[in-house]
């Protein structure tokens, strides 16, 4: 009976991208742009409060789901030195490198963990919580595709760090272009959190796009070399929520 029940004390995290957007973006975005006057918040309680919502959301995650992972842990360690920099009053150019630094940390990880027994692609995107792992890899040696997915899977891991070396490039070009103003201004909150808005269009969601299509990249290389449909290799836990789904309809 325990072993049973042990695994609902952790809730399910569903994803949430409005939330997410909502108090990530939007809130701090707004709080930076528009309350960093004296007549309303002052600069520094704006940027204190602005950084708030990102990084207690973030810790909530973090707490409440088991969400402890490394990407986690930097975006919030990102957040921290964003209100680092505004409060201590740094040069504005150490925000451009600590925009560049952390995407540029994630993707190095990438590339380094490639030579472990864990790829961090394979933590990712080929994981038991998504896929049937083991059937996928049964599959793979009954028909002698092992070494041929491994190489893909490689392939797969430089393309994922790609994906932060462009966020490191992208994030560098916005600071510099964005933020002007001394830390610790008005005009310094403005521009960090229209840094923040405009990032989401243009770094956010075309390194989101560039995800999917690796994912793509695998997936096509899994039902070449298996010759299953996604359905069929679907984590088991996943295909008994779709099965759960499909009851309450037929029966509602």
């Amino acid at each position: 009976m325990t072993s049973n029940s042990e695994p609902n004390t952790i809730p399910d995290h569903k994803p949430r991208p409005w939330i997410d957007l909502l108090v990530s973006i939007i809130i701090p975005s707004v709080i930076l742009m528009k309350f960093s006057g004296d007549e309303h918040l002052g600069s520094v309680n704006a940027l204190i409060i602005g950084l708030a919502f990102p990084l207690g959301w973030g810790l909530f995650e973090l707490i409440r789901y088991h969400k402890k992972n490394f990407i986690a842990l930097l975006g919030l360690i990102s957040v921290a030195l964003t209100g680092g920099i505004g409060l201590l009053e740094l040069d504005a150019g150490w925000l451009a490198i600590k925009e560049a630094a952390v995407p540029a940390i994630i993707g190095l990880a990438v590339l380094i963990s490639t030579r472990t027994r864990y790829p961090l692609v394979r933590a990712l995107l080929y994981n038991p919580a998504v896929l049937d792992v083991d059937k996928i890899h049964k599959a793979l040696e009954e028909r002698g595709g092992v070494a041929e997915f491994e190489s893909r899977l490689l392939k797969a891991s430089y393309y994922f760090a790609g994906t932060f070396l462009f966020s490191s490039i992208m994030n560098y070009v916005l600071a510099k272009w964005i933020v002007v103003s001394p830390s610790g201004t008005e005009a310094f909150n403005e521009e960090l959190g229209r840094m923040t808005l405009v990032s989401y269009p243009m770094i956010a969601i075309p390194s989101m796009v560039m995800m999917m299509l690796i994912f793509y990249y695998l997936w096509r290389t899994i039902r070449r070399l298996t010759g299953y449909t996604l359905e069929e290799v679907m984590a088991p836990h996943l295909v008994e929520k779709e099965k759960e789904k499909q009851r309450k309809k037929e029966q509602g």
